[in-house]
């Protein structure tokens, strides 16, 4: 038993080494950028390899009570604080519930009925969704640039799934993937907000995501306990591969670089991640998915693509950067 913690000691002290090299290394942005981009733009494909078998629900409990059980033993080698008061631990468990739970299980069951590049492409409108949920809950103004941008964004949506929202019918497989996706995308809008709020209260991004993660597995485990069904694991390659890939990488890594950049840059800048994740996402779903582009399919996704832009062209315009 000692020589195993020993071991998990000197492997998460070698992983804290790398990444503090990393981060502090050249091009520092730059490699931040493509790291984030890069990951993002393959979880989604990842995710379908974790459908089948094991119930979603399931699925998100297994990946954020590992990832959160990760991070936090990383916390606890390096000295973070872990004693937050009730009230901070209260908001972190809101921003499991959003960034790690709810959305996750949505997400996944969204992707049974979508196309995973799809997914990302309506998971980039989350830019559009922070504009309207900063003005519900924060008060913020909203311009007609951001307005116009909102605009751009939802014709591109509406050419992209005409054929759903023509036919639009809850017994439809794409409708309701459209829906799910939507809701999920909404949810991760508020727990941005609580992040948020979590980092101005002096809460670590590393503390918060991993005392996140864990809540948000708590929370999707007892969901998956309500549901009843018989707890099972996929021993395959397939599932395992794609499950360690999401909980290192989709997880762990991307969100670090994410908030990193974020710290870095701005969350204007940090954003443009938003609009360039999709295309990979996208590219993966034709090559491994068979997905199809028909014209209206192209005009779409440009369309949502050139509303995130206008809206960040706007965000850096008022900040003068």
């Amino acid at each position: 038993m000692a020589s195993t913690v020993s071991l998990a000691g000197a492997a998460f002290r070698r992983v804290g080494l790398f990444l503090r090299v990393v981060i502090r290394g050249p091009m520092t942005n730059a490699i931040l950028y493509a790291v984030t981009v890069l990951i993002w733009g393959t979880t989604w494909l990842a995710v379908t390899f974790q459908l089948g078998v094991v119930p979603v629900e399931q699925s998100v409990a297994y990946r954020f009570l590992f990832a959160g059980a990760l991070l936090l033993g990383y916390c606890l080698l390096r000295g973070r604080k872990l004693d937050l008061s009730l009230r901070d631990h209260l908001f972190v468990a809101l921003q499991g519930l959003c960034l790690f739970c709810v959305n996750y299980v949505l997400f996944y069951a969204a992707n049974s009925y979508l196309h995973s590049g799809l997914l990302a492409v309506i998971f980039s409108t989350l830019l559009l969704m922070n504009v309207a949920t900063g003005a519900i809950f924060l008060g913020t103004r909203v311009s007609l640039r951001v307005l116009a941008g909102g605009l751009v964004g939802l014709a591109g949506m509406a050419l992209l799934f005409r054929q759903e929202l023509h036919n639009f019918d809850l017994q439809s497989g794409g409708a309701r993937g459209l829906l799910l996706s939507l809701i999920a995308t909404v949810v991760v809008s508020i727990g941005n907000i609580t992040s948020a709020r979590n980092q101005r209260a002096g809460i670590s991004v590393t503390v918060a995501n991993g005392l996140g993660m864990a809540y948000g597995g708590v929370m999707t485990l007892v969901f998956a306990l309500a549901k009843g069904a018989p707890f099972v694991f996929e021993w395959t390659f397939r599932y395992i591969g794609s499950f360690l890939f999401l909980v290192v990488f989709g997880s762990i890594v991307a969100f670090g670089t994410y908030l990193t950049l974020l710290g870095r840059t701005g969350a204007d800048r940090a954003a443009y991640a938003m609009v360039l994740f999709p295309v990979i996402a996208l590219v993966l779903s034709t090559i491994y998915e068979g997905y199809r582009w028909t014209a209206h399919g192209v005009a779409g996704v440009a369309l949502i693509l050139a509303g995130n832009v206008i809206v960040l062209l706007w965000k850096r315009r008022r900040t003068g950067a």
